[in-house]
């Protein structure tokens, strides 16, 4: 088996087991050692005996980064955990953690006790969500939080101890954690060649619509197994994980002011490729951009107007009713999943529904309403169409998905069908459109009537669900995507 990670250690006597895949070294030959050429960064798993700044454990850590390499724990951890001072904010929230748990045992402990985190996991299996919980704030291989009894409960310090500091005791568990970290106790099949890179795909199990079912996120696991790409699903709380990946596969609804737009721009300052890229998310997520781009590219769009909060009166409504008519289409500009607009019949709805998206956003978008029988999506990769379907109508409503007033949804039926077969107008006009974004991954949603063909909108990550996108390529759409974070993993290394 290959070595996936290195070790450092002060001392060869501190390291007391054997773990095949692992390369132990000693500080000072890393510290020594010729930076050289390699293919992918090495992890680096830093267990010397200490951190503090200038210390050995210090400068192995600095100097991975400036290597490119993965270490664990990088400088910024190491200072994060110099003093308590600059840990204080999160202990707040650790100690409400750790009083739920207390709460919930039936045999609480009586008096001070040290908690040892190793990789994530803890010592005493009962903590197991506050030692994942530290680890995600703190990642660090082996930590010793010192708890102490009293009115309260209190989280006095949180340390990071060094290998000669694992005990007898400790030993047996130190040798399960970092295995299960290391994903080492994982057999292969014989003959089967061991992943060259690792993709992360970021997905939110609660998502109501999310834009790919489980059943497609399996599928671009079994993909990457097939590629050599060892595919893991995240989700945010594994945002300080993201350095340990070669790749990041958004698949959650994007929005610049959650997770998901930190996720992209970490994973870009990592160096990563990243899809869709902060960039694509700004642009997408709001209409105002995306209808200013294709109109100032001549590309055909609905009629659209912009309305500002501060200039909107009945002087405007008038405006409105000459240019569009009715009924016509308000909408907010990051709305998503056909959510955030509304298809307004006269001017008492058009000032209503102009007050509710106006309580949201100084400036929306008034459209002509363009009623067709179903939308084409095509999906676009790296320039190229991916798939093309037709989203229809949900049944007795003007859009594919009707929201209903309890929360639940209805979407429409659908057609996919070859990108060869589906009209070449309309496939050319959405890879203009995709151009105007970025060269990642969107789906562009278009209508076509007797009128022509028109741009509705660009997203940043279009559906590709299970039995719905991969309806004609099969297998062969969740290979492409994973071949092209192949191809931009390995032009990145090599520019």
């Amino acid at each position: 088996m290959p070595v996936r990670h290195t070790v450092i250690v002060d001392r060869l006597k501190d390291w007391k087991w054997q773990i095949e895949g692992l390369e132990v070294t000693l500080a000072n030959d890393y510290l020594t050692r010729q930076a050289g050429a390699q293919k992918r960064p090495i992890r680096i798993i830093n267990l010397c005996r200490h951190y503090t700044y200038l210390s050995g454990g210090y400068y192995c850590s600095l100097l991975a980064e400036a290597r490119n390499d993965t270490p664990m724990p990088t400088v910024a951890d190491i200072v994060d955990l110099s003093r308590r001072s600059l840990y204080a904010f999160s202990i707040p929230d650790l100690e409400r953690m750790l009083a739920n748990t207390l709460n919930r045992l039936a045999s609480p402990p009586e008096e001070s006790f040290d908690l040892y985190i190793f990789f994530g996991s803890s010592d005493d299996h009962r903590f197991h969500r506050l030692a994942a919980e530290v680890f995600d704030i703190f990642r660090y291989p082996l930590l010793r939080l010192r708890i102490e009894y009293g009115k309260t409960w209190k989280i006095r310090s949180i340390q990071p101890i060094g290998l000669h500091q694992v005990t007898t005791v400790l030993s047996d568990f130190f040798e399960s954690a970092l295995r299960s970290y290391t994903r080492m106790p994982r057999k292969r099949h014989e003959g089967r060649k061991p992943a060259l890179y690792d993709l992360a795909i970021l997905y939110d199990p609660n998502e109501k619509l999310p834009p790919s079912n489980l059943a497609a996120l399996e599928r671009f696991i079994r993909a990457g197994q097939k590629m050599r790409v060892d595919v893991e699903l995240i989700q945010k709380k594994d945002y300080n994980r993201l350095s340990e990946f070669d790749a990041l596969f958004i698949r959650e609804t994007t929005a610049i002011d959650n997770h998901t737009f930190r996720f992209a721009r970490k994973a870009e300052a990592e160096g990563m490729p990243v899809m869709d890229d902060p960039k694509s998310i700004i642009r997408c997520t709001n209409k105002v951009y995306m209808w200013e781009r294709l109109i100032a590219q001549k590309l055909p769009t609905p009629k659209t107007i912009p309305l500002n909060r501060y200039r909107f009166d009945d002087t405007s409504m008038l405006h409105l009713e000459a240019a569009l008519g009715y009924p016509m289409i308000l909408k907010i500009p990051d709305g998503s999943f056909s959510r955030g607009m509304f298809k307004v019949e006269n001017r008492q709805a058009l000032a209503e529904a102009a007050k509710t998206l106006f309580a949201r956003s100084r400036i929306i978008l008034a459209q002509e309403f363009m009623y067709t029988a179903y939308d084409w999506r095509i999906g676009i990769l790296a320039g190229k169409p991916l798939y093309a379907c037709q989203y229809k109508q949900a049944r007795g409503h003007w859009q594919i998905v009707n929201h209903k007033a309890d929360g639940s949804t209805i979407p429409g039926g659908f057609a996919t069908m070859p990108v060869e077969d589906a009209p070449k107008d309309v496939v050319d006009t959405a890879m203009a459109a995709a151009a105007l974004i970025g060269n990642g991954l969107y789906g562009v949603d278009l209508k076509q009537n007797d009128d022509g063909i028109f741009v509705i909108e660009i997203n940043d990550n279009p559906n590709i669900d299970h039995g719905v996108e991969d309806k004609v390529l099969k297998r062969e759409l969740y290979a492409t995507v994973i071949e092209e974070f192949i191809r931009r993993i390995e032009s990145m290394r090599s520019s």
